[in-house]
């Protein structure tokens, strides 16, 4: 999830677990613990883009990680502020981290919460951005954090705080559960053969879903939303896997495909290759987009591989907003 939405977990776990004895600074080095996590995109910069998408919510998102560095920051803590001890702050550090890539489990990309087994747990429920996950929750924070640390009514706001956000979660999973059917039901009443399918909200709302579907030659994406009226209609992305059996050999172009599950096509631009990963859709919900939100370029130079991520701009977001809320409110 995004770093506001991870401050805010983390500063409500620091106060259910130190808040009677640190006030508002249980709450702050909560929110400090709860972004610590997300440091492996800053070490992601000091590698080439592959390795740095492989670290990406791995160690850093683990129970292992937890485990190991809540004692140091706890003991740390404990010599700055004495209103605890060392063991309490290693409390409230381990809960903090801990709940950062839990909350991330909901996500598409997923975490390695039990790293090092190669295993990326993604619920793929919720967007990493979602404002009715966050905004009450953190309207409930800020409204605990004005009473005195003893206050019951600051414990009951921010539990409530606590209480709506892991509801929503719940939603998002009882949401996919029916856009899930939904898009079954609409392969099989279109006679669509298929090997697999995956699906997953729209940018900030669990209320419009997007579904990748498998097939020999090609993947079929489609939307729906809960305000749909007309058949869910899908539009072909050919594979195109064979444009890079040229370049199998490169272990970092085998790595990168790993990364993706194997939810990728292949195009040709001007005489260049590029890789996209379909597992985050495209930039627009125009049934012609064709610009994919993460895109690789291949290029062959000196019997290497370099691979480098195709950079976004805003007039994407721009279109993807506009396009976003026309959709949503359904065909």
């Amino acid at each position: 999830m995004d770093s506001l939405s991870q401050i805010v977990l983390g500063a409500a776990v620091g106060e259910v677990v130190l808040g009677r004895k640190a006030g508002n600074k249980a709450m702050i080095y909560g929110a400090v613990a709860g972004t610590i996590p997300d440091l492996d995109v800053f070490v992601g910069n000091f590698y080439d883009t592959v390795t740095a998408l492989e670290i990406h919510r791995g160690f850093s998102h683990s129970l292992v990680f937890s485990i190991l560095a809540a004692p140091i920051f706890g003991v740390l803590v404990s010599r700055i502020h004495q209103q605890a001890s060392w063991k309490d702050w290693s409390k409230l550090m381990f809960w903090a981290l801990f709940t950062h890539p839990l909350l991330d489990c909901f996500t598409t990309w997923g975490t390695q919460l039990f790293w090092p087994l190669d295993l990326r747990i993604a619920a793929k429920s919720i967007f990493v951005i979602d404002p009715l996950y966050t905004l009450p929750f953190l309207v409930c924070l800020i409204a605990a954090s004005l009473y005195q640390r003893t206050s019951l009514k600051r414990r009951k706001l921010n539990r409530l705080g606590l209480f709506l956000s892991s509801s929503y979660l719940m939603v998002s999973l009882v949401m996919k559960g029916i856009t899930f059917s939904k898009f079954e039901n609409a392969l099989e009443q279109q006679n669509i053969s298929y090997s697999e399918i995956e699906t997953k909200p729209t940018p900030f709302n669990t209320l419009l879903w997007s579904a990748n579907v498998k097939r020999d030659d090609d993947f079929l994406i489609g939307e729906y939303s809960v305000f749909d009226t007309e058949p869910i209609a899908f539009r072909a992305y050919p594979k195109q896997h064979q444009k890079i059996d040229h370049l199998r050999s490169y272990e970092n172009l085998n790595r990168l495909i790993a990364v993706t599950n194997g939810w990728y096509t292949i195009t040709e631009k001007q005489g260049e290759l590029y890789l996209n990963d379909l597992r985050f859709g495209l930039v627009s919900l125009n049934p012609n987009a064709e610009k994919f939100a993460f895109s690789y370029h291949l290029k062959e130079k000196n019997n290497q591989l370099v691979i480098t991520e195709v950079p976004k701009n805003t007039d994407d977001a721009k279109e993807l907003l506009e396009g976003l809320w026309s959709r949503l409110k359904g065909s």
